[in-house]
């Protein structure tokens, strides 16, 4: 496996070392910023099932969507979690539409470490290792 992103159907590896002691605000504002942002969409989808004028349809897909980011939500826990058992000291999991991006508070990765993060989220979210990001802070 390469390290470098540049090998089809591997992870993409970057470093960002700014050698500032901000890393650790990093990680948790990333954790409060993807924790606002789901708390903010189960809310709003919380309102069309709540609202008497929203059609069952509507409310379906709302309720389809509140089990997705729960689900989604459990499965960061976990893989976060089991990240943290390989060693790293810190890691947050940041998953979109088309990828799952996972920074870990490391200086550099190899390519054993970056096997192992790709093979914990590729199993927990079930996803092709091309949408896997793999990078350290």
């Amino acid at each position: 496996m390469s390290v470098d992103g540049n090998v089809l159907n591997t992870p993409i590896v970057s470093t960002s070392t700014d050698g500032s002691n901000t890393s650790d605000d990093y990680f948790i504002s990333s954790r409060m910023d993807r924790d606002n942002t789901y708390s903010e969409m189960l809310e709003n989808y919380q309102k069309i099932i709540d609202d008497a004028n929203a059609t069952n349809d509507q409310k379906n897909t709302a309720a389809a969507e509140i089990k997705k980011i729960n689900d989604n939500k459990n499965s960061i826990m976990i893989v976060e979690n089991l990240i943290k058992t390989k060693g790293f000291e810190d890691v947050v999991v940041l998953v979109n539409q088309d990828s799952i991006n996972i920074v870990v508070k490391k200086d550099s990765l190899n390519s054993d470490e970056v096997a192992q993060i790709a093979n914990i989220i590729t199993r927990e979210f079930n996803v092709d290792i091309s949408k896997v990001h793999i990078t350290n802070k």
